[in-house]
């Protein structure tokens, strides 16, 4: 990984001209995110589009892991492809302003992106605050006097609405959820990155509508549109066998020989019905279970598998690096992903599912919550949600099949997961954008 990676300071001014510049405003990588992967995917699409410049404006690492986000460990982070440049604004003020400085060192960098004259596509990836920084942003930069060519998207990406709008409705938090919405509105391009996400953006809009008198939900209505997150399909498509081989040696494992989970440790995601599952079904025996990934609930699940009658049998990998997922996923005799709705989280998409489909490998086990259906298809074993039973008797399902069945099973996942190509989803949301400068002009 290269220092530029894990940039904290804005690079010089690059002596070329540049006429088209694509800003992504997110919690990039080390944070282990979906969203994060999907900033990637963006950047490194957009330098194919023509895109003269990319940039990705985060957080400095040290605010994410006073956060308390997942991360992977530094030195596994891949580094971002040569023409995208990472950015992490350093705060504005002192300790005086406890919580505003980072936010501020953010619109600060934004301003002076927005009113160097460059024609300039903001994205930003979570409402709050990413939406809420590039609309402030771009107030201010219209406010200077200075040239500003800038169209702005905001994608919902579902989380951003379940802890900040949907909470702010039920505490009667009037003020901020009506800030959230309406910087969100005030984006050129409204996105959400499932129908699951765009009709909870209404719900709750409507809420708001009907306990204030606001206009919100109409507006939602008709002016957002999906955008499925963006996934580098070719960094599973251009797997090598050898390679799998190599990196299944090296964690001591044998194709087909583990049933894998990979994504954050966190409670909506279900792992203890997926260990609980496990020991209940006929797996144990022939196939270990692989649980990678960080987060929250790391050491609870630690402890709720040893614990269990298969303590023996469950590995726990907690610095899986980007470029051996695709193996891990390839070699794994079948992928579970046991999510559930929890107050503070509801999968509205499900990225890690999409990646496991390109890989190829043994079938996918997940549940009917949130946008999944619209990540897998009828490609999937659907169980219900907070049923190890019911995961007990998929593994079962899923470990007998074999031959052509899953040669079939396995084509039919990677067709349907080839819509959401990084280039096809740039290509739609830069349509969106061409659509609405004319209007702005």
């Amino acid at each position: 990984m290269t220092d530029a990676t894990l940039s904290t300071t804005a690079d010089a001014a690059p002596a070329r001209r540049v006429d088209r510049r694509l800003v992504i405003v997110v919690r990039a990588d080390p944070v282990i995110c979906g969203h994060s992967g999907e900033a990637r995917n963006l950047a490194e699409a957009a330098l194919d589009r023509g895109f003269d410049e990319v940039r990705i404006v985060t957080w400095p690492i040290d605010r994410l892991q006073a956060a308390g986000l997942p991360l992977k460990p530094l030195d596994r982070v891949l580094p971002y492809r040569e023409g995208v440049v990472v950015e992490r604004p350093g705060p504005v003020g002192d300790y005086k302003v406890p919580d505003g400085r980072w936010v501020a060192g953010l619109i600060g960098r934004l301003v002076e992106l927005f009113t160097d004259g460059v024609p300039t596509v903001a994205l930003s990836l979570y409402l709050s605050p990413h939406a809420t920084a590039v609309a402030d942003a771009v107030h201010v930069a219209r406010r200077t006097g200075l040239p500003v060519d800038v169209t702005t998207v905001a994608e919902a990406v579902g989380s951003d609405v379940t802890n900040v709008v949907r909470a702010c409705v039920e505490a009667d938090q009037f003020g901020a959820a009506a800030h959230v919405l309406a910087s969100y509105l005030e984006h050129d391009v409204c996105l959400a990155v499932s129908e699951y996400t765009r009709d909870l953006i209404i719900t709750e809009a409507e809420a708001l509508d009907a306990k204030h008198g606001t206009t919100f939900a109409a507006q939602c209505r008709e002016r957002v549109r999906i955008s499925y997150p963006a996934v580098d399909v070719a960094q599973y498509l251009a797997r090598d066998d050898a390679a799998t081989d190599a990196v299944l040696g090296a964690r001591g494992l044998d194709r087909d020989g583990y049933v894998l989970y990979l994504s954050r440790l966190a409670a909506a995601k279900g792992v203890d019905d997926l260990i609980d599952g496990y020991a209940a079904s006929g797996a144990p025996t022939t196939h270990r279970l692989v649980i990678a990934g960080n987060g929250p609930e790391a050491a609870q699940l630690r402890a709720h598998a040893a614990a269990s009658p298969v303590a023996d049998r469950v590995l726990f990998l907690d610095d899986v690096s980007d470029d051996e997922k695709p193996h891990l996923m390839a070699g794994a005799a079948a992928y579970v992903l046991p999510s559930k709705p929890r107050p503070e989280f509801v999968e509205t998409f499900g990225i890690a599912l999409v990646e496991k489909m390109l890989s190829g490998g043994g079938p996918v086990i997940t549940t009917d919550t949130g946008g999944i259906p619209e990540a897998v298809g009828d490609t999937a074993i659907i169980v219900p949600v907070d049923d190890p039973a019911a995961i007990a008797a998929a593994l079962d399902r899923a470990l007998g099949v074999a031959g052509a069945e899953r040669e079939e099973w396995a084509d039919a996942a990677r067709e349907f997961a080839l819509q959401f190509d990084r280039a096809v989803v740039l290509d739609k949301i830069l349509e969106a954008v061409d659509a609405v400068v004319p209007a702005r002009g």
